[in-house]
């Protein structure tokens, strides 16, 4: 399925992923309409001052009010379910928001794709669902382990999304990126968090060290996104794809690499305060690409040295986006 002349809508197309996949699609030919949640100021997010801003229709309101999410997605042919609140410290102050925002938002999305019969739904997963891992790589029927308020509501969402496949044949395809870096990501994440610590101070202040994750180059992630939106329905519709390149890299090799290719020398210092509860800890994530290669054609193309390059110029140029403050959730 060629994406070009599509009617698109991706829900979150203000943020990380988003802003990026909303981009890309604008440029593949597709008539992109951005989700965004409303605000007085109308912000586009990391689409304002876009190139391709102008060919973008926006819309502003709520993922969890559903009269909102039934007209946004009325006459569209394809969405991208991206819109969720992704930040694991916060999770653990107010899960009764994550509930909201992320299931109830979905459930809205999707029952919106249901009644309007939309070519393809793409339900935006996480590699969180899978907890710390039990075996490695971790392929798609690894168990679901909710260590974080987040992480159980994301499960609730690909299961709710699941459901509508099951029960009302709903074009559904869970995409399920594992750890996403690059440029325009948020201080909440660790890439971004180290790489800023380390232009301007000679301490990094982290949580656990010891973990490790399986780091994707934003592009690659979103190409993943655009080839399971494209790939036949036979074979994609109803299933769940890992998005992960199979390498590990520990958070304190990755503060080594960074400072090397920034060229400065810093000490790491674990802050309790950045920690998770210790039940909560994923402490190893390696994803099994086998289902990307073989059902979308897809696995990553940039290594994760050259995507920290691209991603540490980025920050550079753009370190007034991100003043170095106090930890925050």
């Amino acid at each position: 399925m060629s994406l070009s002349g599509k009617r698109v809508l991706v829900t979150g197309a203000g943020g990380f992923i988003g802003s990026h996949l909303t981009e890309r699609l604008v440029r593949e030919g597709a008539q992109v309409t951005a989700l965004l949640r409303y605000s007085s100021s109308r912000s586009h997010g990391w689409l304002q001052g876009s190139p391709v801003e102008a060919d973008i229709r926006f819309v502003y309101g709520d993922i969890t009010d559903g009269d909102f999410v039934r007209a946004a997605l009325r006459g569209q042919d394809i969405v991208f379910h991206l819109a969720a609140l992704i930040g694991i410290p916060y999770s653990y102050i107010a899960p009764n928001q994550y509930v909201r925002v992320n299931v109830e938002g979905t459930s809205n999305v999707m029952q919106a794709a249901r009644e309007f019969g939309l070519e393809r739904v793409l339900q935006t997963s996480t590699s969180e669902v899978y907890g710390t891992a039990m075996r490695v790589p971790m392929d798609e029927g690894h168990p679901k382990q909710p260590q974080s308020p987040y992480s159980a509501s994301k499960i609730a969402a690909d299961n709710i999304a699941e459901s509508f496949y099951h029960s009302f044949n709903t074009p559904v395809v869970i995409v399920r990126p594992f750890n996403t870096f690059g440029p325009r990501q948020s201080m909440r994440a660790v890439i971004p968090t180290i790489i800023m610590q380390c232009l301007t101070k000679r301490t990094v202040m982290l949580g656990s060290t010891t973990p490790t994750r399986d780091m994707n180059y934003i592009d690659d992630t979103v190409e993943g996104f655009l080839n399971a939106a494209e790939a036949p329905a036979a074979q994609v519709v109803g299933q769940q794809i890992n998005l992960g390149s199979g390498v590990e890299h520990s958070i304190g090799q990755i503060v080594q690499m960074i400072a090397e290719k920034i060229g400065v020398q810093v000490g790491v210092e674990e802050s309790p305060e950045r920690q998770r509860p210790v039940s909560s800890e994923v402490f190893r994530l390696v994803a099994d690409r086998t289902k990307a290669e073989k059902l979308i054609g897809w696995k990553p193309r940039v290594d994760f040295s050259d995507g920290l390059n691209r991603t540490i110029s980025w920050f550079e140029a753009n370190r007034d986006y991100y003043p170095v403050t106090d930890y925050v959730v």
